[in-house]
Order: C-alpha cells, then structure tokens, then sequence
C-alpha cells in the first residue's frame, strides 16, 4: 500500500473520531440529562411550552430526534444523487458536518430560557452529523480495495469509541469538579461540554476534509440540465438498480430489522437500567463507558472474522448474539448481571456496525461512481430502522407495562433479520482454513 494511499484511509477513519463525539456526548449521555435538568420548572413539572404548544419536555425532545431523523431521511437520497453527478461528495459532507458542529457549539447559549433554540439547534446538529455520514460512507469503496473494506470500516469505528470515550471523561470531570476549570457549577460545564463537542467535531474533521478526493471523474458530466433534477435522475437509476440486485435487496432487509433491534438497545439501554432495575446516574454512565470501550475491540474482532472467515459468517454470529441479549435482558435482575450484558452488547454493537458497512460496500456495483447514492439508501434504511424499533418498544412497554417484554419483540426483529441474512451471497466470500 502506497503511503498516499495510507494517508487518505487514516484521513477517511479520522472522521470517525471526529464525529462520534456528537452521538456520545449530546446524544446518549450529557445533553438528554441537561435538558431535562433546565426545561423542569416547579410550577408545571416537566411541561414545557414550545412555540405556545404545552408539551412534556421528554416527549418535545424525542420527537424533535424523530423529526430530524425523518428530514434527513427524506433529503440524503435526493442529495446523494446530486453528488454523485456532479462529483461533489466531499463539498456536500463539508456542509452537513460544519452545520452539525456548529449547531453543537449553538447549544452553549441554551439555558432552559430559551427553549425553542435548544430544540433548533439540537434538530439541526443531528441533521448534521447523520447528513454528513451518507457521504462520508460512500469514501468507502473509493479509497480502498475490497479486501480492505472490513479492517477500514473496523478501523474508523473503533477511532470513533475512542475518541468519544476520551472527551466524555473530559467532560464528566468538568461537570462533577466544575471548580477545577474555574466554572460556577455542573450547568455551565455542561454547555462548555456542547461547545467543546462542536469544536472537536469541526477541528478533527479538519483532516480528512484535507486528504480526501475532492471530487470524481463524474464532474465532468455536467450539462445544460440543472444540477438538482440531475440528482433526482440520479438517484431514481440507482433505484432501479438496487431493486434489481437480490442480494443488495435481502441484506437491506435484514439490515433493517436487525437495525431495529441494534439502534434500540443503544438508545434504550440506559432507560432499562434506570427503570427496570433503579440504577443510579453514574452507574448508567459507567454502562455506557463500558460499551463503548468494549465496542472498540468488538470492531476490530469481527473485522478479523470477516476477513478470514465471511462477511456472512461474521454477521450471523453477531445477529446469534444479539438474540442471546435480548432474551437475557428479560431476565437480568442485579446491577452486575446488568454489566455483564453491557459488556456482551459493546463487543457486538462495534462489530455489527463495522461490518454491516463493509458487507453492503461489497454489494454494491463496482466502479459505480454511485457511492454516495447507494449509501443514501443504506443510510434511510438505518434511520428508519431506529424509528420503527424505537416506537415498537415504547408501545408495548405501554400496554405490557414492562420493558422486559419490549427486549423479547426486539429478539423477534433480530431473528427476522437472520432470515434476510441467511439469503444474502457476498462476492468474493472464501472459507479460509485455519
């Protein structure tokens, strides 16, 4: 490997690094605490008032991630399109991460006051960070060889653990000794923590905006028609495509239900040790450490499995697993059993992630110069994904009035995703010995 080349794929990894920090930090951990804590009043609880709507301040917040969920959703593949024809992946990345990143620093002047800014802010850093991985994605098999795809996208996950573990343990100091960096209270070091975030974002992205293409040989077939109904054609041939494709079919199938399961314990896991077994804030946060470190060597381990024995047998062994959780949480019942599922969650949830991008880089069509387009698709699918298993769950907690019972249905997704799974031929698979 040249050492340009290693040069652009530690570059394509960095980001990574760069962006994780937004799904740690404002989306798992801080920032869901901080808005609960600044949006609860004495007089009305936890009820807000949002643009003269009265609203539970929990209830404005996930629907506020459901929507910009929803909006990028709706715009990525119609984008991905537009970059793909004009050659422009790299400019359409640059513009969704420096929105995100700067949305984040935003959320330095929300208070509790100023509720509708938080909420703006917070929509439009999400659409950031999820507008900017379509693109970023689609780097993938542009930058690398097919038997690199594996280690790569294992190599980017396990930066994007580390990097945000480390500056969530920067900022969970700054909130618990505040004194210590010479602010007031917790309050201030936690909006410190949202601008720090941003800035960290937008200054590490600063490497792999240096070293990647900056554009495709596609430029060049620019004509007279504009640049957006281009993009729609765009992305309506690729449709065509992946629908002809069986196999890029069934692996979004089984993507998606597996997803389902996967995206919903990462965001619910927290909320089942809070109200299933009464574990306090910091041991969540210590679950959440957990996973992500774990999650460092789980990318890297399935990386190795994928390479040396099959993307297929890499994926169902993680799926097995995943079942093996969801029938486990049913009846986890201390605090340490809780850890230890922690544990086994983190190992799979980095590698399933890894390889899940890796595996669908391998089905799509070589030299395409449709990367971004295929990956807008891969990217809906995950962000309906954490729809639909998000809204499964929170409906049969509902009527069951157990969150238990909500972790056997995600068992059902995950084993439906096996199905789909199990249909799926990857190119170039071969049972090496050991």
């Amino acid at each position: 490997m040249g050492a340009q080349k290693k040069k652009v794929q530690f570059a394509w990894a960095m980001y990574d690094w760069a962006n994780s920090v937004y799904s740690l930090v404002i989306t798992s951990t801080i920032f869901p605490v901080y808005f609960n804590n600044v949006t609860a009043s004495h007089g009305k609880g936890d009820v807000v008032t949002f643009f003269g709507f009265h609203v539970v301040n929990t209830v404005l917040y996930s629907w506020s991630i459901s929507f910009s969920f929803l909006v990028i959703a709706s715009l990525s593949p119609l984008l991905s399109g537009m970059a793909d024809y004009g050659g422009k992946k790299l400019l359409f990345m640059k513009i969704f991460a420096t929105i995100g990143s700067l949305s984040c620093m935003g959320l330095f002047f929300f208070d509790g006051s100023n509720l509708e800014l938080g909420i703006i802010f917070s929509v439009l850093a999400s659409i950031g960070y999820a507008g900017s991985i379509v693109f970023y994605n689609a780097f993938l098999p542009e930058i690398s060889d097919f038997e690199e795809y594996d280690i790569l996208s294992a190599r980017g996950f396990a930066l994007g653990y580390i990097g945000s573990v480390i500056l969530l343990i920067i900022n969970l100091v700054m909130i618990q000794k505040p004194e210590w960096f010479l602010l007031s209270d917790g309050g201030s070091a936690a909006r410190w923590s949202f601008l720090i975030t941003g800035v960290w974002w937008l200054g590490f992205a600063g490497i792999p905006f240096r070293y990647l293409p900056k554009s495709t040989e596609r430029t060049n077939r620019i004509t007279n028609q504009s640049l957006f109904w281009s993009g729609y054609s765009e992305i309506k041939k690729v449709y065509g495509e992946l629908t002809d494709r069986g196999d890029l079919k069934q692996f979004l199938l089984a993507f998606l239900f597996y997803s389902m399961g996967v995206q919903t314990v990462m965001y619910m896991a927290a909320s089942f040790g809070d109200k299933e077994l009464g574990l306090e804030g910091d041991k969540l946060i210590l679950t959440i450490l957990i996973i992500q470190v774990v999650a460092i060597l789980g990318s890297f381990l399935f990386g190795w499995i994928a390479k040396n024995r099959g993307n297929k047998i890499s994926l169902m062994s993680m799926v097995l697993i995943w079942i093996g959780i969801c029938m486990s949480a049913y009846f986890v019942t201390s605090e340490y059993e809780f850890y230890g599922l922690a544990f086994v969650v983190g190992l799979v949830m980095g590698g399933i992630q890894a390889i899940s991008r890796s595996s669908y880089s391998k089905l799509i069509p070589e030299n395409t110069g449709d990367n971004a387009s295929y990956f807008s698709f891969y990217d809906v699918t995950e962000k309906m994904a954490i729809v639909f298993g998000t809204f499964s769950y929170g409906i049969i907690e509902k009527f069951t009035g157990s969150m238990r019972d909500s972790s056997l249905v995600l068992g059902v997704f995950f084993i439906i995703g096996m199905l789909f799974l199990l249909r799926v031929t990857f190119p170039g698979y071969k049972l090496v010995k050991a």
